[in-house]
């Protein structure tokens, strides 16, 4: 079960990703965006520590979305010190428009190639996908 749902969830994942939309990001810069619209505010360094890779590559990443202007840096009221990022209207707007077309691209799948007790039955399963991911 565990190599059929690996290999299922794979193909979904990289079909998604091979889907070419409108402002697209690289997937640093997407999972870096996305990260900022559901986590709010963050530093450079505590996003790349979560991401799991060095301060130069977010930081590189980082500095795409800003001059895309989708993403800006603040001083940090409690710490002047320290800079924290936040994603801007335009970021969100992307985040929300990719989230949009991707939803739509798998909708009309369903649409087009289930039957209702099939769809029924990835409805039934997507929790149960949505806790396996957070036990990883």
């Amino acid at each position: 079960m565990a190599a059929a749902l690996r290999v299922a969830i794979g193909l979904l994942v990289r079909k998604l990703r091979q889907a070419h939309l409108p402002g697209e990001l690289t997937i640093a810069e997407t999972s870096a965006l996305s990260r900022l619209d559901r986590g709010g505010p963050a530093t450079s360094s505590d996003m790349a520590k979560q991401d799991r890779i060095s301060p130069q590559s977010m930081g590189a990443t980082l500095a795409a979305l800003e001059q895309r202007g989708l993403i800006e840096r603040r001083r940090d009221p409690a710490d002047g010190r320290r800079v924290v990022l936040s994603i801007t209207a335009a970021g969100r707007q992307l985040v929300n428009d990719r989230r949009g077309a991707r939803s739509e691209l798998i909708a009309a799948a369903l649409r087009d190639g289930f039957t209702a007790a099939e769809r029924d039955l990835l409805l039934a399963a997507a929790p149960l996908l949505e806790r396996l991911a957070e036990r990883l």
